[in-house]
């Protein structure tokens, strides 16, 4: 008899250590989901969404005369935040340099980052992307009157980046033979090109496409240097949450066209008549 009562005993404790495990288990679960100061639950309870817009990159994120952001993303951003939380002012903009974004999000500063993100396999080891919404390539910009129209004519030159940038990635990568200037912001580097700092400058080429038409005496030479990549929004890694609903919000978004929208709204004005939107805008799927 004493046998059995110590063998329903140790059942019973076994039982017991099952039960509080899997009870720490869903308890960890629920407090790291509440955790989360950047899932769709927080987000809502909060009644903002905090996104990360550039300041200084018209047309696609800048501060207008009032203050105001306005351009691409801002476009895009405030209508998430009508589809999200019901209005599109419940969006808290938070402006960035092309340096800070990643950091904004692992920091928790930002729920979301739309600053012209350009998607690659370096970011996305540190955070998630959601589904594009954009394509680009790296384009270069030199005067009109010394064009830059070969990557070759770049060599022993050198050419003004953005740091962060794919720009920067692709010359330190591909082509070590060019020096680099590197500068914090859209605002210096663009400051450095016009006071003759460098022979030439590189960024995303959808928007030298833009700059060039407010700064005449300059060309995109070169329209296209390595991969065609894509502008997507940026998650914090692991925050399946707000990537899924993201997805899903780009992609109800591409079915009734809202990125030409978007593109005839905020771009179209800025670009020559040579750039349509279906060369800048993709509508919201992989």
């Amino acid at each position: 008899m004493k046998k059995w009562q110590k063998i329903l005993g140790l059942m019973t404790i076994i039982g017991l250590t099952f039960t509080l495990a899997a009870c720490g288990t869903s308890s960890k679960k629920s407090s790291d989901d509440s955790d989360n100061p950047s899932s769709v639950e927080a987000i809502k309870k909060r009644g903002k969404i905090r996104i990360a817009v550039f300041g200084d990159l018209s047309p696609y994120g800048y501060l207008d005369a009032e203050g105001k952001n306005q351009g691409y993303d801002v476009y895009l951003a405030k209508r998430i935040a009508k589809d999200l939380l019901g209005s599109e002012d419940k969006v808290e903009f938070v402006v960035v340099n092309a340096e800070e974004r990643v950091d904004a999000l692992k920091s928790n500063k930002v729920d979301l980052v739309l600053a012209n993100f350009t998607k690659t396999a370096e970011r996305e080891k540190v955070i998630d992307f959601a589904n594009p919404y954009m394509k680009v390539a790296v384009g270069v910009v030199s005067l009109k009157s010394n064009p830059i129209t070969k990557v070759d004519q770049l060599k022993g030159k050198s050419v003004i980046v953005n740091k962060g940038t794919t720009a920067e990635q692709y010359f330190t990568k591909e082509q070590p033979d060019v020096t680099l200037e590197k500068y914090e912001s859209k605002t210096q580097q663009f400051q450095a090109l016009t006071d003759g700092r460098a022979d030439a400058l590189a960024d995303d080429n959808s928007y030298l496409y833009a700059w060039v038409k407010e700064n005449p005496d300059y060309e995109v030479g070169i329209k296209e240097l390595g991969e065609v990549a894509t502008i997507n929004p940026g998650v914090k890694k692991g925050n399946k949450s707000l990537l899924d609903w993201t997805n899903k919000e780009l992609e109800k978004l591409g079915e009734e066209k809202f990125f030409e929208a978007d593109y005839n709204a905020t771009l179209k004005d800025f670009f020559g008549s040579d750039i349509q939107a279906q060369d800048i805008v993709l509508e919201g799927k992989e």
